[in-house]
């Protein structure tokens, strides 16, 4: 019978010798290839190149802020640790909590999902709204890119055959309203029909001096536009209904013309709208909830 080449290293060290020598694919939670690449119930799924399992590098774990306030995340975290985790920002531990059932948030890496690069990924869409960056490393050294870059379009991104994801790193942040919504078929344990990640920050008069947003499930990869974003720098949210039309009409480009964008457009029109009226009705620092 024919067996996957497999290797087990230890230490982050080894892993990266071996992905050196050999450009194993690696393997953390697998929920992604584990799917893809199944034979059939009962039969173990077969990989067309070998494996570098890096479940017992306890290297790549763990959760830590620093002095500055940077929250750093091991690339082999999982979603449910992720998503109890006081030190992680809110938005990440929502969408942590929403990825698809609890054996699945048991299973999934931060790093497996920034590494598949799927639109439709939970947890890259936070990540970008937040300027969080990806450690990438190698017998080479390491380098830091912001996971808006790594991310090319579906399925792709900038990972060398030699290197390993094994952090990211996410800046702090000081919003005076959050928000973040995903449809799927249900609340929970389903793939994202469309997410959206918000934040806006307030100065004392009530004018806009930061606001963000990204879609997931909206174009070939997470979409967000900082030009668009600008449109709305300098308003003052007790007027916002004079800008937001022209904004929401600037936001419908943000989202790909392919898949449905009809039905997009309309629903992240209305999810914008509702976010942006309600965070002049409420006191700040407040969550604004889902309902819209």
């Amino acid at each position: 019978m024919e067996m996957n080449t497999a290797y087990a290293p230890k230490t982050l060290e080894e892993a990266l010798q071996i992905r050196h020598d050999t450009h194993a694919r690696p393997l953390a939670g697998g929920t992604d290839l584990m799917v893809q690449y199944r034979r059939g119930e009962g039969a173990a799924p077969r990989f067309p190149w070998p494996v570098l399992l890096l479940c017992g590098v306890d290297e790549m774990r763990g959760i830590s802020r620093d002095g500055k306030g940077n929250v750093t995340i091991g690339a082999l975290e999982i979603s449910a640790d992720i998503a109890r985790s006081e030190l992680v920002p809110w938005h990440v531990r929502q969408a942590a909590s929403r990825m698809g059932a609890i054996s699945l948030r048991n299973q999934a890496t931060i790093g497996g999902n920034i590494g598949n690069s799927s639109p439709k990924g939970d947890l890259p869409a936070t990540l970008i709204l937040l300027d969080a960056e990806v450690e990438l490393a190698s017998i080479r050294g390491t380098r830091r890119m912001l996971v808006d870059d790594f991310i090319i379009a579906a399925k792709k991104n900038h990972l060398e055959d030699d290197e390993l994801i094994t952090k990211v790193i996410i800046p702090p942040h000081d919003f005076t309203y959050v928000w973040y919504r995903k449809i799927g078929t249900r609340r929970a344990n389903a793939i994202s029909k469309l997410s959206l990640s918000a934040a806006l920050t307030l100065d004392k008069e009530g004018t806009i001096i930061d606001f963000r947003a990204s879609s997931g499930a909206a174009g070939p990869k997470v979409e967000r536009s900082r030009k668009v974003e600008e449109m709305l720098v300098g308003k003052r949210i007790d007027r916002i209904d004079e800008v937001l039309p022209a904004f929401l009409d600037a936001y419908d480009g943000v989202i790909s013309p392919h898949a449905m964008p009809e039905y997009r457009r309309r629903v992240t029109r209305n999810m914008l709208s509702y976010f942006l009226k309600e965070a002049g009705k409420r006191p700040a620092g407040k969550v604004i909830e889902e309902t819209c």
